[in-house]
């Protein structure tokens, strides 16, 4: 299947242990990044851009995808963004349309989960749709992802 990056701060712990069991069991390569103990108080940014980073330095020769969790997801994704050849979006509940169409037509490579409005249930059924929907590659979109490269660097 595919190879997944995992990570958290305090906020999103027993999310990512319970998620990095599910994908295992679904026989993704699931490589966690951290926190890998929990740490009330520790702070996101470094944790997220380890595996932002990791995508990053996979996008060229064996594209990756990353899970990161946090509170709201936001300032997670603000993190991974930051990075080259990394499109982030965040899901804190709602309609999974947003994961479908952000993969399909931003390839995106990252999902940031907002633990705090979702249940563990509502995160596997976005990391699932996340991680089985293909990019489109319609030329419009591709168009735009190199126009987003281009900007960004």
């Amino acid at each position: 299947m595919s190879k997944v990056y995992l990570a958290t701060d305090h906020a999103g712990f027993e999310y990512k242990e319970e998620i990095k069991s599910y994908l295992e069991e679904h026989n993704h390569e699931v490589y966690d990044c951290g926190a890998l103990t929990l740490e009330t108080g520790d702070d996101y940014p470094e944790i997220i851009a380890r595996a932002a980073e990791k995508v990053q330095d996979d996008a060229k020769h064996d594209p990756s995808m990353a899970v990161i969790f946090g509170g709201s997801g936001v300032g997670e994704a603000i993190v991974a963004n930051r990075f080259p050849h990394v499109r982030a979006v965040t899901f804190s509940g709602g309609p999974l349309d947003v994961i479908k169409k952000s993969r399909e037509d931003n390839d995106t490579n990252v999902i940031s989960i907002g633990v705090r409005f979702v249940t563990i249930n509502e995160a596997k059924q976005a990391i699932d749709l996340f991680l089985a929907t293909p990019f489109s590659h319609l030329e419009r979109h591709a168009d735009r992802i190199i126009q987003i490269e281009e900007v960004t660097q």
